[in-house]
């Protein structure tokens, strides 16, 4: 059975803010993030065994209509999708994303379609978008590194911003469904206000030579607060405990789930990752 492997990186989002469109190309968000060390290996492989598109995380069959979307906007023919990763699924961490550009690439190679690593992004892009499962994970994962986007109605751009990589610690306590934020009309209306406070913010830090990661830190935080995301107690009491002991320390968006350039106590360590993006194995 022929087969075709591809990663992608984690992506953790501090800041976002909504860009409604009515085509799924156009429609993304603004704000910032970054890539870590850990991410998905997707590994595709044709079969002749089954009528439909089979997807598989760490050995489970599950439902992950945004993978299946990718497989369908690039063949009609069904595949297995195996998806591995020490990361959980909706906790922040971006994995829908992530499985989507990785299965994109690693059908692109297996079935020899010739796409551009650029326009098989898009693609991994719109299927977030159209499952309502991410808006700009995809970009992050497809260019890599600590990223801010700030231009209106080009997912994929974005700029790098110079901050090396370090270590970073994260510990996660339940997932959240991004679908139920974005399809709530009050909830986008309450993060894009926070957001262009935030955004404000982050257009002066991209400015500067030396951009301070524990600065960017508390910007999410306080775009966490405003925005009504941060709302879990388990979090919240973990970074009042981070602060208490002199550090910063964020939720991630979007799942309960919490994040910090200091140690803590539970947490796990992963790398701020300047050079990890999609890339074919």
């Amino acid at each position: 059975m022929e087969k075709a492997k591809a990663f992608a990186p984690g992506n953790l989002s501090c800041v976002f803010k909504i860009i409604p469109h009515p085509e799924a190309t156009k429609m993304h968000s603004l704000g910032m993030g970054f890539t870590i060390t850990e991410g998905v290996v997707v590994t595709v492989s044709q079969h002749n065994n089954n009528s439909q598109t089979v997807v598989r995380f760490n050995g489970s069959e599950i439902h992950f209509p945004t993978v299946v979307s990718v497989v369908q906007k690039l063949t009609p023919q069904p595949v297995e999708i195996d998806i591995d990763s020490p990361l959980p699924l909706g906790c922040g961490f971006g994995l829908s994303g992530a499985a989507s550009l990785a299965a994109a690439y690693a059908l692109n190679a297996l079935l020899g379609l010739g796409k551009y690593e650029e326009e098989l992004a898009m693609i991994a892009h719109v299927a977030e978008v159209e499952n309502r499962t991410g808006l700009g994970d995809v970009c992050a994962q497809y260019h890599g590194g600590c990223l801010v986007k700030l231009k209106i109605g080009y997912p994929l751009a974005a700029e790098r911003l110079p901050i090396s990589e370090h270590p970073i610690y994260y510990r996660y306590f339940s997932s959240i469904q991004t679908k139920t934020i974005l399809e709530n009309a009050e909830r986008r209306e309450r993060i894009n206000r926070a957001a262009d406070e935030a955004l404000q913010a982050l257009e002066k830090l991209t400015k500067s030579d030396a951009v301070d990661f524990n600065a960017c830190i508390q910007l999410s935080k306080q775009f966490s607060i405003n925005s009504g995301l941060l709302e879990d107690g388990q979090v919240q009491e973990v970074i009042r405990e981070i602060e208490a002991a002199g550090g910063v320390a964020s939720m991630i968006m979007l799942g309960n789930a919490v994040f910090s350039a200091q140690s803590f106590e539970g947490a796990t360590e992963t790398k701020l990752s300047k050079g990890e993006k999609g890339r074919l194995l």
